[in-house]
This record gives C-alpha cells, sequence and structure tokens, in this order.
C-alpha cells in the first residue's frame, strides 16, 4: 500500500531529512585516505544522537552499523569495519539515515578519497546527474517509468550500467515502504505520482556491466558482477502538487 503523506507528516520529515543531509554531509567531509569506515560509521552514529535521532540502519534487520559505507566495486550495504581502511584514489559510497519521532529520512553519496582517477571521477558525475534526472521526473501526474527512464537515459548513454536487482523506494514511518522506485523504466508506465507520495530516488550505476554478485556469507554488501567501480546518490523527495518535487533530506 501506498501511503500519501499529508503536508504535517512532511513537514515531520523534513526534520529527519534535515538531520540525515547534516550527517552525511559531514561524514563526507571526513573522508580521507587512512581512514576507517568503522570511524566513519562511529562519527556519524555520534551526530545522529546529538541531533536528537537515533541511526536508521543501526540493527535493521540485523545490520551492524549506522550508515552504509561502500567501497570501491561494492555497489550497496558495505558494513563498516575497523579493517576497511580507506585508500588514496578509493570512492566510498556512504549512505546515512536518521530517525526523529517516528519518521525516516534516507539519502546517500559517494566521494573520492583524495586524487581518483578521471574515470572514476566520471562516474560520480553521472551518477549524480542520473539522480538529479530522476527526481526531475517525480512529478504528481507522472508515472514511476519516467522516474526510471530518466535515470536510465543518462546513465547509459554514459556507457554505464544500471543496476536492476537494488532500486529506490517510497519512505515514511519505515524505511522501505512502497512503492520501489527502479532506476531503468520506460516512459509513461506503471503507477501515476500523486501529491502527498514521498520517495527514496538512488540510483546505483556501475562503471561496468549492471550484473551484481553477493551478498555473500555477510548476508548485506552487493558487489558488480565484473569488478568495476559502483556509483550511488540518493535522495528522499516529497512529490509536489505541482512543479518540482521537494527535496527533504537538505540542511
Amino acid at each position: 500500500m501506498i501511503h500519501i503523506k499529508t503536508p504535517e507528516q512532511i513537514e515531520l520529515m523534513r526534520h529527519a531529512g534535515r538531520i540525515s543531509a547534516k550527517v552525511l554531509r559531514k561524514t563526507g567531509e571526513m573522508v580521507r585516505p587512512g581512514i576507517t569506515t568503522l570511524e566513519l560509521d562511529r562519527f556519524a552514529e555520534n551526530l545522529i544522537r546529538i541531533e536528537g535521532a537515533r541511526p536508521a540502519f543501526l540493527g535493521y534487520s540485523g545490520f551492524k552499523g549506522s550508515i552504509c559505507a561502500s567501497v570501491n566495486d561494492q555497489i550497496v550495504h558495505g558494513i563498516p569495519h575497523k579493517d576497511v581502511r580507506l585508500n588514496e584514489g578509493d570512492i566510498i559510497s556512504i549512505d546515512t539515515g536518521a530517525v526523529l519521532e517516528g519518521w525516516y529520512g534516507d539519502n546517500a553519496a559517494t566521494f573520492a578519497v583524495g586524487e581518483i582517477s578521471a574515470d572514476a571521477q566520471r562516474l560520480l558525475q553521472v551518477t549524480e546527474c542520473a539522480m538529479w534526472a530522476g527526481i526531475a521526473a517525480a512529478m504528481a501526474g507522472n508515472r514511476l517509468g519516467d522516474i526510471g527512464h530518466a535515470v536510465q537515459t543518462v546513465s547509459e548513454d554514459a556507457g554505464f550500467g544500471v543496476v536492476r536487482e537494488y532500486v529506490g523506494h517510497g519512505i515514511g514511518r519505515h524505511m522501505h515502504e512502497d512503492p520501489n522506485v527502479p532506476n531503468f523504466g520506460r516512459r509513461g508506465q506503471g503507477i501515476k505520482l500523486k501529491a502527498g507520495m514521498v520517495l527514496a530516488i538512488e540510483p546505483m550505476i556501475n562503471m561496468g556491466d549492471y550484473t551484481t554478485r553477493g551478498p555473500f556469507e555477510d548476508g548485506w554488501i552487493v558487489y558488480t558482477a565484473d569488478g568495476s567501480l559502483s556509483a550511488h546518490f540518493e535522495r528522499t523527495v516529497a512529490v509536489s502538487v505541482e512543479g518540482p518535487p521537494e527535496i527533504l533530506t537538505k540542511e
């Protein structure tokens, strides 16, 4: 079931979104060669709690971190660990979520660790552009397929692979709600978007093939099948009565 949020509920989600956005920005500023993903995780958790919220991911279906920290060929759901130390030239997707008064905010970005290759930088730029293209399509009266089509067009026109198995989602009092929001699709297909729908739009784009492998024994981390780099960007948005959606994960 798709839950249409009232203006009052969207206002509450703005507060959770603001915290998630601040934590993502500040944690991203901590990224540097030599830091561990566990150090990033502890920094993010502490900041979430200082802001009066709780980490959305910690304990979710047994997940052990407060952030997802996915390095290089890890697409999503990287588990923070003291032995995962970032190196010059890596890229890392950081996904942060906060719960405030029962409402969720969820966002992600991929960061460069020091100087990265021109190809890696282009992957980050295209993936972020694909996210914004998908967000621009999230207008009342459009169809769900319009979002996926926009993301897919930007990504595949650049020669990159669009992950199929993992998608965006509705969000509200639960981190994952209906509908699923694929990053591929046909224009004009799928459910009609309505004002008050709140969606987490999150392209996961591979430098190589779109296929994945995993998760393995940890039950979480997903990798590119061909070992190529992967980037991930995400914002939580509310479909407006008219015009473009409102970005809820912003400071």
